[in-house]
């Protein structure tokens, strides 16, 4: 993808129904959180303070994600009664001046030096565009440029379960590749 072209003005990304939608850009976040903990928690048993844990641990997630420009958090079960944290997908825009964002193979270098190097990063063609893709164990992380030069849009993945080795990071990639620019 190069840095001319139109900037979007919004996305579109596939996620399938049973996974429950957070929308971050507004007030109203934090209930829609709550109410996800709570269904999970009725449904499977869980010990209240298990549940209390699973809602600090997702609400702190939430918050830091919005001081970073989140704007929608999904969340699936994974299994059914378990305890464990779900299987999460947190949306997030990273917006610069036009011309301002770093070149993909920059940001994969700069991700590959940060981290702690467990990560598989590389830089791949999705339908958006180019991506730096970072993939853990448990996390798969997609920073796909924006036309015009104007940012990233970062699609992170957690399947803190299941990992990213089977079927629900396939499931994850497929997601990814899902997304469009409108």
């Amino acid at each position: 993808m190069t840095t001319t072209g139109t900037p979007p003005s919004d996305y579109r990304l596939l996620v399938p129904r049973d996974w429950f939608r957070v929308d971050l850009t507004h007030d109203r976040w934090r209930r829609q959180l709550k109410t996800f903990v709570d269904k999970e928690a009725a449904g499977s048993g869980v010990p209240a303070e298990v549940a209390r844990g699973v809602w600090t641990t997702l609400r702190n997630t939430a918050e830091s994600g919005v001081a970073q420009g989140a704007l929608e958090f999904f969340l699936k079960t994974e299994s059914p009664g378990e305890s464990a944290l779900p299987a999460s997908l947190l949306v997030a825009l990273a917006q610069t001046p036009r011309g301002l964002a770093p070149a993909p193979a920059d940001l994969a270098q700069a991700l590959a030096q940060r981290g702690d190097g467990d990560a598989e990063v590389d830089v791949v063609d999705l339908p958006a565009g180019r991506t730096v893709r970072a993939v853990t164990e448990t996390a798969m992380d997609f920073h796909v440029e924006m036309p015009g030069g104007v940012g990233y849009l970062h699609l992170a993945f957690s399947t803190p379960l299941n990992g990213t080795a089977g079927p629900m990071g396939e499931l994850c990639e497929a997601m990814a590749r899902s997304l469009r620019w409108v």
